[in-house]
């Protein structure tokens, strides 16, 4: 499969998404059932072309084929096969290619399951997501060509960058991907339905699903690179508040949000010109990433350095699809008037609420980002806005939001009632008091993780009480509280284990801020260095040696008293091609800390090594892992796991109408 052959299948992807991008629309707008019949084979076809271009790319660097550049820049004969194809998308050019693949899967996802849409609107939903295809193709093949040869061939390449070299940043960047490009199919819902005109229950009923698609792949693309920050980077630390990592976390947040107000829509037919809004900047977030990333704007671990002219077709690309969806939101804005009314205190105004918390969250963290490029481009000075500031507002909204995110699943649609929920919540209410009283008498550590331990108990007692209510424990025989356990909806069921899993987020985040203990020390053979209830015994290193590496070998053995409990034995790695060191932490993961070794250089008298005792870490990723596993068990439910109702045949002769504000079926 030769390198023209996957530049040819770009050229005939293009074409096919100029035209889908065109004529469905033109056929919706005319009523031409012809027209808009082109739609669903033609975006099947994009994502053909594009998968064998990626095809192609991939076997380029299979078999080390250097008269490709971008294989030359990316690639070595002496990588382990993992990471030749890990470099596929560990650059520029490939990745961008990954990002198409994902796009358009999306959309031939959309023409193969889409199928009880109305015709009208599954065109036009297919010809707004071929217009950003059209777009992010022509920068491809004007901008960043993967295929571009080089000749003569060189006999070698110059090798991936050695931290991109590791499972962890093999499978995340797809994952990334699923979630930031697959929130661009919620966008194209909602620039469909404004262009129609109408949208209800029925349309929030289509768009959840994708939505919580691309949230679930996202919420696992960020935990998988904050693991591989743990562990790869060799500092202890998972979040460094790095402008990229930011770009990542802001469509998350304004993803969650999206998420809960189509709730609202769908329950209420309330907030709808609130949620298009959502749908729109959740992928305009998602596009700000890419801009930062690609632009050059910044310098990070994660970003491809690449000159300001990608930045600016970018930038222009962006202001093209952000500017005319808000522009085309502010025409039709006026006519989402709300059917459904609600009282401040009801299911629908916690979500409200939560949906307050989670877009100033997202706003100031996207102002912290942008803030020194803002300065640094008007006044040509350099700042930095670090961790604490974050960190600060990060604490000081965390409460807000957790307090509406264990009442809101108590209340009562349309009306609710505060005494009734603290009724509800009192057993919650007492634990989280006297753990609180605990917290501060007995333990001694920085008052902000103390709050986070705190407001993990209480978010994990408030949804316990939410699921006990919902099955009636105590108030009817255990038979039937195990009988309606077993029957809960599956929608149930993942609105439990995701509130669940942020709760044991949020306590390990917060146990591993407050009670880490680390010891940077210089070790001798033989010596031992305690680190909270353990301690460390160096024996010694010795050389070791990988597929593309050398390494120094150092080892540990780890015991509680006199019990041995692990053995760790980490590595500061040297590669040739290109020139670089690595560290790579040892890390015994146990139920309630980890064990964390790191070995550094020879110093007089023995070697330079980090030591940790980080209690509770492992819950962060455990939590992202539950609220996955919620999300997906709550798209395996029947009416999640298709975007709409299947329509009756008396229905499909009005195929062609766009989506209705009818209500939706009660819960």
């Amino acid at each position: 499969m030769s390198p023209e052959l996957g530049h040819l299948s770009l050229w005939l992807a293009f074409g096919l998404a100029a035209i889908v991008a065109v004529v469905p629309l033109i056929g919706a707008h005319r009523g031409d059932a012809r027209l808009m019949a082109v739609a669903e084979p033609l975006a099947v076809g994009q994502f053909l072309f594009v998968a064998l271009a990626f095809a192609a790319l991939t076997q380029a660097f299979i078999v080390s084929d250097f008269s490709v550049r971008l294989v030359v820049a990316s690639s070595h004969t002496d990588k382990p096969l993992l990471y030749k194809i890990s470099g596929v998308w560990g650059n520029h050019e490939g990745s961008l290619l990954l990002w198409m693949v994902i796009l358009t899967l999306f959309a031939a996802a959309v023409a193969a399951f889409g199928r009880n849409l109305p015709v009208s609107f599954r065109a036009r939903v297919l010809s707004v997501q071929s217009m950003i295809a059209t777009g992010f193709l022509a920068f491809i093949l004007f901008t960043s060509n993967p295929f571009e040869r080089l000749i003569p061939a060189p006999p070698q390449g110059q090798g991936l960058n050695p931290l991109l070299q590791d499972p962890g940043l093999a499978f995340h960047p797809p994952l990334l991907y699923l979630g930031y490009v697959g929130f661009s199919i919620a966008f194209s819902f909602a620039v469909a339905a404004l262009i129609d005109g109408r949208i209800g229950p029925t349309w929030a009923r289509w768009v959840r699903p994708w939505t919580l698609a691309a949230w679930m792949a996202l919420t696992a693309g960020i935990a998988l690179g904050s693991w591989w920050a743990y562990y790869e980077l060799g500092w202890g630390g998972w979040w460094f508040w790095d402008p990229v990592e930011n770009a990542s976390l802001m469509p998350w947040l304004a993803g969650t949000a999206l998420l809960h107000s189509a709730i609202v829509v769908e329950k209420r037919d309330a907030l709808k010109s609130w949620t298009i809004l959502l749908a729109i900047m959740t992928f305009s977030l998602s596009l700000l990433g890419t801009f930062l990333v690609r632009s050059g704007v910044l310098t990070s671990v994660h970003a491809f350095a690449t000159d300001p002219a990608r930045g600016v077709f970018i930038l222009a690309l962006l202001a093209l699809t952000v500017g005319g969806a808000l522009t085309l939101y502010a025409w039709r804005a006026a006519s989402l008037e709300a059917s459904g009314l609600y009282r401040p205190v009801s299911r629908e105004g916690m979500l409200v609420v939560n949906n307050l918390f989670l877009a100033v969250s997202a706003a100031t963290v996207l102002l912290g980002t942008l803030y020194p490029l803002i300065v640094d481009g008007l006044l040509g000075e350099k700042i930095t806005v670090a961790a604490p500031f974050f960190n600060t507002i990060t604490v000081a909204l965390a409460p807000g939001f957790l307090l509406a995110m264990a009442i809101g699943p108590l209340m009562a649609w349309k009306r609710g009632s505060l005494k009734s929920v603290v009724k509800d919540l009192r057993p919650a209410i007492v634990g989280t008091a006297l753990f609180a009283v605990f917290t501060l008498v007995a333990l001694d550590g920085e008052w902000a993780p103390l709050m986070g331990l705190v407001l993990g108990v209480w978010l994990v007692l408030a949804t316990a009480m939410e699921l006990a209510k919902r099955i009636k424990l105590f108030s009817t025989p255990p038979w039937v509280s195990l009988r309606r356990l077993v029957g809960l909806p599956k929608r149930q069921w993942g609105l439990t284990l995701g509130h669940l899993g942020l709760a044991v987020t949020i306590l390990g985040i917060a146990g591993s801020e407050a009670f880490t203990v680390e010891k940077l020390v210089t070790v001798s053979r033989g010596q031992s260095v305690e680190a909270g209830p353990y301690t460390f015994i160096f024996e010694g290193v010795n050389p070791a040696a990988g597929p593309n590496y050398t390494a120094v070998e150092g080892h540990f053995r780890v015991q509680r008293g006199r019990q041995t409990v692990a053995r760790l034995a980490p590595e500061e790695r040297t590669y040739t091609s290109p020139p670089n060191t690595t560290t790579e932490a040892a890390i015994k993961p146990l139920w309630h800390g980890d064990l964390y070794a790191v070995v550094g250089e020879p110093e007089q008298g023995g070697w330079s090594a980090r030591l940790y005792y980080k209690p509770l870490v492992s819950w962060i990723w455990a939590g992202a892992g539950l609220m996955v596993v919620g999300g997906a068990i709550s798209l395996t439910d029947r009416r999640r796991r298709v975007g709409a109702p299947t329509r009756a045949k008396a229905d499909r002769a009005d195929a062609s109408a766009g989506p209705k504000s009818v209500a939706a079926p009660a819960e």
